[in-house]
């Protein structure tokens, strides 16, 4: 006897108006070991990396900065940045607010190897 198990889909746009909170990723889906979360950035994020995780950030809405040490990247609606581990980085929204769309392991501490007032310890789920 198999058990169907509950397959729903989710609107990007209902799922970002349903928070309005910057710098606080929520877990809007979870793909092996890895999780699908959305975030809303406003201004600069802080600097740091992640020891064991690599991240891919994937624009939405709105413009991102990237910044590296080597130079920023700005990273568009429909385009998408991957943060090797270990690579020191520095997120920003530009013009505003950007919606974003990030693919990560379940494991990552938004905020790396540094604890600040906007490190979020447990993501809250959409």
């Amino acid at each position: 006897m198999s058990t169907e198990t509950q397959i729903e889909k989710v609107r990007l746009a209902d799922a970002f108006a349903s928070f309005s909170d910057h710098w606080s990723p929520k877990v809007a889906g979870d793909i092996n070991d890895m999780q699908v979360k959305l975030a809303k950035f406003s201004g600069q994020f802080d600097w740091h990396h992640h020891e064991d995780e690599d991240e891919l950030f994937l624009v939405v809405s709105g413009t991102m900065r990237m910044g590296l040490r080597s130079g920023d990247v700005d990273v568009g609606e429909g385009e998408f940045i991957i943060i090797p581990r270990g690579v020191e980085h520095r997120p920003e929204g530009l013009n505003g607010e950007c919606h974003v769309l990030l693919l990560e392991p379940n494991t990552i501490l938004n905020t790396g190897n540094v604890v600040t007032e906007k490190t979020v310890l447990k993501p809250d789920r959409l």
